[in-house]
């Protein structure tokens, strides 16, 4: 086939794409879009991963590393409300690709994106299911031990993966199957509920903040960097900091790339601009908004879980619940408990409702089966079948692989999306210097540079073992692209005359 594999598909072609009869239903408002990010971000990054991340591998640190991942993000924000405001449609990063950077790396982001929701979904599982537990456990109920939790996990002091002598995680399993039930059903039910748990959750952190503050013991942040402040790798070697007896890095670095999946979600607003009421202004303010929130309430409460408790005897199950215990709170331990699960059942809520659109983009232009991805329900409004197909595929995921390589395996995922989003920005602007944008990222060329940097910076914290899993992730989505994809294409049918497009006026 002679057609360009780096051929982009014009703005107008993209807006056109909307008023198809496949058009999603517009109804959010930035109240909505601002909860949705909200509750996407504040979850199992907050109430599990802290905990991972502050016990084997910052210590009290664990607030910079905070910081560090919240830069990397506020920069990939800017950039995705910039595209999000110019191409109000389904698809997030993967579209924005399509436009700058040709056919070819629009599916290689796409595919992309596709391990981040589904993947981050089943991680999230996880964490809901270590809650759930730890809630059930305070009124002396007890699942089976068979069914508590994966049949393998990573242990930090051998290095290595070991069974744990269970046969898989029957809470993560079925809160995966509830949530896959409820986005069958419509948007406006999942945003509504979404919205009442959102309110919940952030409730819950407030009271963490100041209840916690109060136990306090600023001898718990000495030392405050134990692993150092370093963690930096490239491709397995170190280059930077410590590592564990497995080779894996520590520092705080290495933590900030470990719980930058707590700040996963903002990014979903994008998938929304399809449903949004004005995109043009809502989708930047909900992105925005949501995640400067999160990241000063984040900061806050890794403040107060590490001055609460000493960093090695942090709980990596339930940290902040188990914190209050320790401190004497058992009626502490049950509000929060109770509060995480709302939060992170909104997180595993907003993610699964991503996931799909993502899908829906990719099918609309032919490189998935249009009449399974593309299929949307003539009555919910909603694409059913992607939805089904991943509640199965997040709930397998959630039953049978352990928290830390999931997560590990979505941050480098996620970061590498927010790289090409980011050059995705510097690219438009002078390839489309002309076309209307609501909404532009500040300071020039800094801001989308900066995340670049920053978010290469955090992979190159990751292990080595996660590149070669995300190699391995994308040379099965090359696979599908050449066998049915690059065939398929709508792009390649189109006439000349069509995709040349044209430039919209400011």
């Amino acid at each position: 086939m002679s057609r360009s594999l780096f051929e982009k598909k014009p703005l107008d072609v993209l807006l056109e794409e909307m008023k198809g009869e496949s058009r999603l239903r517009r109804i959010l408002g930035p109240v909505q879009l601002t909860s949705l990010g909200v509750g996407a971000i504040i979850g199992t990054g907050i109430f599990v991963l802290t905990g991972v991340a502050a016990h084997n591998k910052t210590g009290p640190a664990l607030m910079l590393s905070f910081v560090v991942s919240g830069l990397a993000c506020i920069f990939a924000a800017l950039c995705y409300a910039e595209f999000a405001s110019m191409v109000p449609v389904a698809g997030s990063a993967y579209t924005y690709a399509y436009a700058t950077l040709g056919e070819l790396m629009a599916w290689i982001v796409g595919w992309d994106l596709v391990l981040e929701y589904a993947v981050a979904s089943a991680t999230v599982a996880h964490g809901w299911s270590h809650y759930f537990q730890d809630f059930i456990g305070i009124f002396g109920y007890k699942i089976p031990f068979a069914f508590t939790n994966a049949p393998i996990d990573y242990d930090m002091t051998v290095g290595k993966i070991i069974p744990t002598g269970t046969s898989f995680d029957l809470p993560a399993l079925g809160i995966a199957v509830l949530i896959t039930l409820v986005l069958i059903k419509g948007i406006r039910e999942s945003a509504t509920f979404n919205a009442a748990m959102v309110g919940v959750k952030v409730a819950i952190v407030f009271f963490v903040i100041v209840v916690g503050a109060m136990y306090v013991d600023p001898r718990n942040w000495t030392p405050f960097a134990p692993f150092g402040f370093g963690g930096l790798t490239f491709f397995g070697k170190t280059i930077w900091g410590q590592t564990d007896a497995g080779g894996q890095p520590l520092g705080m670095m290495a933590g900030a790339a470990t719980i930058f999946f707590a700040y996963i979600g903002f990014d979903s607003i994008s998938t929304h601009a399809e449903e949004a009421r004005n995109p043009k202004r809502d989708v930047p303010i909900g992105i925005i908004t949501s995640l400067l929130l999160c990241t000063v309430l984040y900061i806050a409460v890794s403040m107060v879980l590490t001055g609460m408790v000493p960093y090695d005897k942090i709980s990596i199950d339930a940290p902040v619940s188990n914190a209050f215990a320790q401190a004497g709170l058992p009626w502490a331990q049950l509000l929060i408990s109770l509060g995480a699960l709302t939060g992170i059942t909104s997180v595993l809520l907003v993610m699964m409702l991503s996931q799909p659109r993502i899908l829906l983009a990719m099918a609309r232009d032919g490189l998935l089966p249009q009449s399974f991805f593309g299929a949307v329900h003539e009555k919910f409004r909603t694409p059913w079948k992607s939805t089904i197909l991943t509640g199965i595929f997040v709930s397998t995921l959630a039953s049978f692989l352990p928290l830390t390589i999931l997560a590990d395996l979505v941050n480098i995922g996620t970061l590498f999306a927010f790289v090409i989003v980011c050059s995705a920005v510097l690219i438009m602007r002078k390839t489309n210097p002309d076309a209307e944008r609501p909404f532009r990222a500040p300071l020039g060329a800094f801001v989308p540079i900066a995340g670049i940097a920053i978010c290469l910076l955090l992979m190159f914290s990751l292990p080595a073992e996660n590149w070669l899993r995300l190699v391995i992730w994308l040379a099965i989505g090359m696979a599908i692209y050449f066998g049915y994809g690059r065939s398929h294409s709508v792009m390649a049918q189109m006439p000349v005359k069509a995709k040349s497009g044209g430039k919209r006026s400011r």
